[in-house]
């Protein structure tokens, strides 16, 4: 029998654990995605269908590294380099600059599609280019974009395998960290051609794209990491006007603080209600029918809010601007001298405007730009309009956690079908993660409709839970009855 002395440990005492060597990608989001970046020396593999992005994250990558000062290498086989590098400008990337800096290199080894390849076709004149610019340049990094292309030239699968390992092999002796893009199909038969890249690299990376209620969304999962632990899940992006930007859930859910001092509400019987007010940093949910005052009672906050001095974000997704604004001065609430000061600033957007990526990527955008200390969202209901109720979660999840790791609060308005709100107390399940939970519904009283509200949830405050009537009046939402 063995001796269990030995076998208990698989380490010696000279065990010592090597982590992987990494190079940031400098790619929004997709460094905390590999724990760090793509393996240094090593071959990364994207694959995906046409349109997903895979040659904009290959050249993103070249690109963020080359505005660091290490220089890299692009090899395309299927776009002209006149087109690419239109392209690069409309994110913002000047190919040129670099490229006369040294920091890159960009070899368009297109073949004319009318040309015929005859004989025994090899990579030595590839090989002897790419060869003298690592030297001249001392390049670290290298992209061969559309690798099926290549592979295409090939007479022979066994050939294509070889011969590409043959590449590979000699990039990586060179010290060369190795990205390919390759194209993916549909058809089983044609795809399996390929599987053998998968075994090849040392990192893959799959990029698709789906379709949920007639509203595109790109997907990004990594399947492979050899020697690193990676996040696992199916990541949603979105290319931007910036590049490429990744805001995964796993990205967001445990670092947010704690809701910080009391503030005003906007409603003084309502703080009553509350035991002194919102709690900075906190989540707030109002819930209720239509015409309960939901719009009201957030922009009552709003306006308390601009009148400190402070600046709030408002998310309309059912009014435009100027509705919002008329039709708060109804009720009191003047918000034009907060728009003229440059403290309240109101997006409105159809949720069906954009993809749930699209409109997370423009409003964390602005949130950086403008720096509000609050963000109102009218209505959180709304975002099912967005997509599937998953993705409407997601979209919010990660939007509303975001806000509290920079000790923003939120107010998110939720309309109910009901005619009671507590009839959908989790809104579209969002009650985990609400600090503060107000109903708003009607009630029926001497054949009258009457509205009264009810705080139901108050983490870390003092709630008086009970329903309070209240009346929607030219001056704003007013309990009819105070409480002790």
């Amino acid at each position: 029998m063995p001796d269990k002395k030995k076998t208990a440990s698989s380490k010696t005492p000279d065990s010592r654990v090597v982590r992987l060597s990494k190079v940031k990608t400098g790619i929004y989001g997709l460094d905390e995605i590999l724990h760090g970046g793509l393996p240094t020396n090593r071959t990364t593999l994207l694959s995906g269908g046409p349109g997903t992005g895979k040659s904009v994250m290959a050249l993103e990558f070249l690109y963020r590294r080359a505005l660091e000062g290490e220089a890299g290498i692009y090899v395309t086989f299927e776009e002209r380099t006149e087109a690419l590098h239109q392209n690069a400008l409309t994110f913002g990337w000047n190919l040129a600059s670099l490229e006369k800096a040294g920091k890159l290199f960009i070899y368009g080894a297109r073949i004319d599609p009318k040309v015929t390849i005859s004989g025994d076709f090899d990579l030595k004149g590839l090989l002897a280019i790419l060869n003298g610019k690592i030297t001249s340049m001392k390049a670290s990094f290298i992209v061969i974009d559309a690798l099926d292309v290549l592979l295409g030239l090939f007479d022979k699968p066994l050939r294509e395998r070889n011969e590409l390992y043959a590449l590979n092999n000699w990039l990586i002796e060179r010290g060369m960290t190795v990205v390919l893009t390759a194209k993916t199909s549909a058809d089983k038969k044609i795809s399996s051609l390929y599987d053998f890249l998968d075994y090849m690299a040392d990192c893959v990376i799959q990029l698709d794209q789906h379709i949920v209620s007639n509203i595109s969304t790109k997907y990004l999962r990594v399947t492979k990491y050899r020697g690193s632990d990676f996040i696992h899940n199916e990541c949603p992006f979105v290319i931007t006007e910036d590049g490429i930007s990744i805001t995964a859930i796993s990205r967001v859910t445990l670092r947010h603080r704690p809701p910080g001092p009391l503030l005003p509400s906007g409603v003084p019987e309502l703080d009553d209600l509350l035991g002194g007010g919102y709690r900075r940093n906190s989540s707030i949910f109002i819930s209720g029918n239509p015409g309960t005052g939901k719009t009201i009672l957030a922009n009552s906050f709003v306006l308390a809010a601009c009148n400190r001095g402070e600046k709030v974000l408002s998310l309309s997704f059912e009014e435009s601007q100027e509705t919002l604004v008329s039709t708060m001065l109804s009720v009191g609430i003047d918000l034009r001298p907060a728009l003229r000061q440059g403290r309240l600033m109101i997006i409105a957007s159809m949720p069906e405007a954009r993809g749930a990526e699209e409109h997370l990527y423009h409003i964390l955008k602005t949130i950086n730009e403008f720096k509000p200390k609050h963000i109102i969202i009218d209505a959180a209901s709304s975002c099912r309009r967005i997509g599937a109720e998953r993705i409407a979660f997601d979209f919010l999840f990660r939007l509303i956690n975001t806000c509290k790791e920079r000790d923003i609060t939120v107010i998110a308005t939720n309309q109910t079908k009901g005619f009671r709100a507590g009839q959908e107390i989790s809104g579209i399940g969002l009650s985990s993660i609400l600090d503060i939970i107000i109903f708003l519904e009607y009630f029926e009283r001497d054949e009258h409709l009457c509205r009264r509200l009810l705080v139901a949830r108050g983490t870390g405050l003092k709630i008086q839970s009970h329903y309070t009537e209240y009346r929607i009046t030219d001056r704003g939402i007013e309990l009819v009855h105070k409480p002790e």
